[in-house]
């Protein structure tokens, strides 16, 4: 809102403390290499922001983009890897289909033998995915948007709305009613109890 459309008379209630819900258990695997079409393209966006954001931030989010391996230990497991290898390729995703030899030069700790209980068959790699550190996101995007003159307020749980007819026009929360105009709910699986 602040930077695409000028807006900053906003406030953001977190019942608990910055990064330390859903953000906290996060597991920090960012990737694009879906199967669907529609998926594939969502997340290679995704990917191409997480790319940049960094640098957007101003702030370290420790993004290293060491690749990611799914591996496969059936022959239904082949198949379906390959598969999803073939549909990235076609949406211009970069993915590799590796044998157990170039899995092991990959990821040297994995055991590419035969003789194990579950032995590796080969895996989907895609190299430019990675990890971040997720609560630094959290703490990057709190600098700019409190940078931006945005309240984040912490301890502040949402106990409802108070409305004029079908218009919201406040928040009641656990530190008081906060006048609005306008509400948006970002609070993952809570949202539904919210609304």
């Amino acid at each position: 809102l602040a930077r695409n459309h000028g807006i900053t008379n906003v406030a953001v209630l977190e019942k608990g403390w910055l990064a330390g819900g859903n953000m906290a258990r996060n597991t920090t695997l960012i990737r694009s290499n879906y199967l669907w079409d529609e998926s594939a393209a969502i997340y290679e966006h995704s990917l191409k922001l997480w790319e940049g954001l960094e640098d957007e931030l101003g702030y370290p989010i420790l993004f290293s983009q060491r690749g990611v391996l799914n591996l496969a230990h059936t022959e239904q497991d082949v198949r379906d890897s390959v598969r999803r290898v073939e549909a990235n390729k076609l949406n211009g995703i970069d993915a590799e289909w590796l044998g157990p030899d170039e899995v092991a030069k990959v990821c040297p700790i994995v055991n590419v033998s035969d003789q194990i209980r579950y032995p590796v068959h080969g895996a989907t790699y895609q190299p430019r995915a990675g990890i971040a550190k997720h609560d630094y996101v959290a703490w990057g995007f709190a600098r700019r948007a409190d940078a931006a003159g945005i309240d984040l307020i912490q301890d502040c749980e949402v106990l409802g709305f108070t409305t004029d007819g079908d218009t919201v026009t406040g928040v009641r929360t656990s530190r008081g009613e906060i006048g609005c105009g306008r509400v948006a709910l970002c609070a993952a699986g809570h949202t539904s109890v919210l609304l």
